[in-house]
């Protein structure tokens, strides 16, 4: 087997490691508690999510290691985040459109923006192998397996209770944010651009961001009865500290 050839069984065990989510999000879990908890611990995967992606892209833009950047990385990485949370939101806002963004749409975005940062993965691997850098391309291997595992819960948890939830449909979803490691592996070896890293790396955090804002809304609106609120946020809190620790845990092995 060639070196091109490991590369590119590696990059589709890294991006297809992603559906080894599904035994946990095809669970039917009907008590409204369990979905509460399951929704923010999904969120709580996201909010690490944009403090590692924004750790991964940092060093590029902060290249003499302290608080000054480098103005050209800076400013396409102010742009990129901008333009991608600019877009999603003129496209929910449109003077056409009378609701705001489904279940269904939310999902998409959140896997076209992990699909965005799977792409910058994918080039580091790509990168590290082509420079044969065997140990850190190990490295970078068992990382981003194991992330790619708990990405493909936030995907799916708008639609935990939902009749969209089909596996034809969370599968589309899966290959809309795994398959792009591939491509950024192939992309990688080939050739290595800082500035690319730096954009896709933009992009996957303003489309979190955006996410991120309806997750939070649902996930904080006041239960029924009253009474049951108070519950309710506890539950949230919890949630979100687990996803956040385990989305920390998974990354520091």
């Amino acid at each position: 087997m060639s070196t091109f050839a490991e590369l590119v069984v590696l990059s589709f065990a890294m991006g297809f490691s992603i559906f080894l989510a599904l035994p946990v999000i095809l669970l039917k879990a009907s008590r409204s508690r369990t979905m509460t908890l399951l929704n923010a611990a999904a969120i709580g995967i996201l909010v690490f999510l944009l403090a590692d992606i924004f750790s991964d892209v940092s060093p590029i833009i902060y290249t003499s290691g302290g608080y000054v950047a480098n103005g050209g990385f800076a400013i396409a990485f102010f742009l990129a985040v901008a333009l991608c949370f600019g877009l999603l939101f003129l496209l929910e806002h449109r003077p056409t459109s009378r609701t705001s963004f489904t279940p269904l749409t939310t999902s998409l975005i959140v896997a076209i923006a992990i699909g965005f940062q799977n792409l910058t993965e994918g080039l580091v691997f790509g990168a590290a192998w082509a420079a044969g850098a065997v140990a850190l391309s190990t490295v970078v291997f068992v990382g981003f397996f194991l992330q790619n595992i708990t990405e493909g819960f936030p995907i799916t948890s708008p639609l935990l209770g939902k009749s969209e939830r089909r596996l034809g449909l969370i599968s589309g979803f899966f290959l809309v944010g795994g398959i792009p490691t591939i491509v950024g592996g192939v992309a990688g070896y080939f050739y290595n651009s800082a500035f690319l890293v730096v954009i896709f790396d933009a992009l996957a955090i303003g489309a979190i961001l955006y996410c991120l804002l309806p997750m939070l809304r649902v996930a904080l609106r006041p239960a029924d009865p009253p009474e049951a609120t108070y519950t309710k946020q506890r539950l949230v809190y919890l949630g979100v500290a687990i996803g956040f620790l385990l989305g920390f845990a998974v990354n520091a092995v």
